[in-house]
């Protein structure tokens, strides 16, 4: 049966299955649970206008942040629903210190899971766009017990990567490393259907994303390459047009699927970047590269990048491959 629009994500992962004669059907049913923790996140995020579950917990999390009430709950589903059932080995959060062991009554899987439960959290109480991100990796480490070595794996040896938007509709956008195909949830039926297959990102867009208000704080490699956006140049499309949500998962999805980039470079408050490699920038990088796109740090490609710690920052510049492109070569002095 070919791949088809309006086809459930669940009739497509048996579709893509059959491609793999040996597989043991594990992979499958990893992905299938990330789908179910993203219909009940979605069903939380719909009602929480309605819901005593908008505002602060009063705790901070390991960046230092506030965290809101749905980031809380957001982060026990996906823990509830991965520590048993073997198909996992170990698991990391935005929201956790620390990496979350397999309980030990539980037998483990071959696969490591890294999250961001909830993305844009902060944008809640305005109903701006927010999404829960993914990235999946094979275990590494010996023994049965996975450990935090399966986690710091650089981007490359992902095996599968996503996010959940929570919008206007609800989105699962997905690859497992043979392009990138979205799924809109159908509330009537209860079901992702597969809306947006092989999505390919333009080469080149009209959008920038970043925020601007750190302006004085960049180096002066980004100001001119944001300088140069604006200027009118009819064979390129400048000046492109500024379009920044400030909820990453926002930002991306809108970009992927009409060109563009987003930046949140290095600057004097954050010589090391923000965004966290593995829970946002590895995962987002899958996709891109996989619809065609790039990232970078502004010097190096983020799949490559030897992750050193769970909570390690970065800094992403992201989206159509040749504006990544111009990107690295004003960064870098090759343009002014």
């Amino acid at each position: 049966m070919a791949i088809r629009t309006g086809m459930t994500f669940e009739r497509y992962l048996i579709e893509k299955q059959k491609a793999y004669p040996t597989a043991t059907g594990e992979f499958s049913k990893l992905v299938s649970q990330i789908m179910w923790v993203g219909k009940l996140i979605s069903r939380e995020v719909n009602k929480a206008g309605l819901a005593d579950i908008l505002g602060l917990t009063g705790k901070v999390n390991i960046q230092g942040e506030e965290v809101q009430k749905l980031d809380d709950f957001a982060n026990a589903v996906f823990v509830s629903s991965f520590n048993h059932g073997e198909l996992l080995c170990v698991m990391a959060s935005e929201e956790v210190d620390d990496i979350i062991p397999i309980p030990d009554e539980y037998p483990c899987g071959y696969y490591a899971l890294m999250f961001d439960p909830l993305d844009g959290s902060s944008n809640i109480d305005v109903n701006v766009n927010i999404g829960s991100i993914f990235s999946i990796v094979r275990k590494k480490s010996e023994g049965e017990r996975g450990s935090i070595e399966d986690c710091l794996q650089p981007g490359t040896k992902q095996v599968g990567a996503g996010y959940v938007l929570y919008g206007s509709s609800t989105m699962l956008v997905y690859s497992t490393g043979q392009g990138v195909d979205g799924f809109t949830l159908d509330p009537s039926l209860g079901e992702f259907l597969l809306s947006h297959p092989d999505i390919q990102t333009p080469r080149r867009g009209k959008i920038y994303s970043v925020n601007e208000g750190n302006f004085d704080k960049w180096d002066d490699g980004v100001k001119n390459y944001i300088k140069h956006l604006k200027q009118t140049d009819k064979e390129t499309g400048r000046p492109y047009s500024a379009r920044y949500i400030g909820s990453l998962v926002a930002d991306f999805h809108r970009n992927l699927l009409k060109g563009g980039i987003f930046l949140y470079p290095a600057d004097k408050k954050s010589p090391n970047g923000k965004l966290r490699l593995l829970y946002e920038a590895n995962p987002l990088s899958y996709l891109v590269e996989q619809a065609g796109g790039a990232s970078s740090t502004g010097t190096q490609r983020i799949l490559e990048i030897q992750p050193e710690e769970l909570h390690q920052r970065v800094p992403l510049i992201i989206g159509s491959k040749e504006d990544v492109a111009d990107f690295d070569d004003f960064y870098q002095g090759r343009r002014s």
